[in-house]
């Protein structure tokens, strides 16, 4: 008797603050879905379309400048095999259609980041064996940057019920962190393009829904995105060697994101700490 009654009241004294957490995540939940719209209303669809059609017409017109020939190579990679084909017949186009090759490159990149398509690593290891290391992280971190931001202002247009949808716990958890990091958001968003603390893509969608400005998310990316570029563009000139996507990060390289990521956000820490 004595025992039911010490589990008892062990039970009930820690129960409420459980029970109280748990509805504090779903009146969160809640709260956003509540200022969600769903069904997208017809401008909403109409501006998601134009973006679609957008992209169309820009591919469009750079498969049109290209010479007659057999572009059934042209497709997006979804393994090293097929990255090796698409790359050694860009080879051959690279040099005399720089230009085309360059803006198709970063239509298709800035299109796949845009609608979340999996696949930008393979983009980034192509732009490494054809223009090489310092070119190569420019043109990925340039299209990488702008499709981040195109996913951006696109989720601010129509990306609440998708997200809601499908991270809604990821979403409570960066919306509180977002909250209250406001006086040192940049080095938090630095912190988290520089490690995979969160996914990049993630982050892209669900950045507008939480209120992160739009300045603070463009600098976080365009200067956090460098070091994993450098990365993958660097291994893209030996893609020959390359075995597997996993060889890309090894423990080195991952240790080394996560201590660059620590350091953006120290100054932030030691801040608070001095005000406390």
């Amino acid at each position: 008797m004595e025992q039911e009654q010490i589990e008892t009241s062990s039970s009930s004294s820690f129960s409420p603050s459980i029970v109280n957490d748990d509805k504090n995540d779903e009146s969160k939940v809640k709260s956003l879905e509540m200022s969600s719209k769903f069904p997208l209303t017809a401008w909403e669809m109409a501006g998601a379309a134009g973006v679609v059609f957008a992209f169309a017409v820009g591919l469009l017109g750079v498969y049109l400048t290209l010479p007659d020939s057999d572009y059934s190579f042209l497709k997006l990679p979804k393994t090293l095999e097929d990255l090796h084909i698409l790359r050694d017949h860009l080879e051959r186009y690279t040099s005399d259609y720089t230009v085309q090759v360059l803006v198709g490159y970063c239509t298709v990149y800035i299109f796949m980041q845009t609608l979340m398509i999996p696949g930008t690593v393979f983009m980034s290891l192509l732009a490494g064996s054809l223009f090489g290391v310092l070119r190569g992280v420019a043109l990925v971190v340039f299209a990488a940057t702008a499709g981040a931001s195109s996913c951006y202002f696109l989720s601010k247009l129509i990306g609440r019920p998708l997200i809601l949808s499908l991270w809604p716990d990821k979403l409570v958890f960066f919306q509180d962190q977002v909250a209250k990091r406001q006086d040192g958001l940049l080095n938090y968003m630095l912190f988290l393009r520089l490690t995979p603390t969160l996914p990049n893509m993630f982050i892209n969608v669900a950045s507008p829904i939480v209120n992160v400005p739009y300045h603070t998310f463009l600098m976080a990316t365009s200067i956090g995105l460098i070091p994993a570029a450098y990365v993958t563009v660097k291994a893209g000139i030996t893609l020959g060697e390359l075995r597997s996507i996993g060889d890309l990060y090894d423990i080195h390289s991952i240790v080394t994101l996560f201590l660059i990521g620590i350091a953006s956000v120290t100054p932030t820490l030691i801040t608070k700490k001095k005000e406390s």
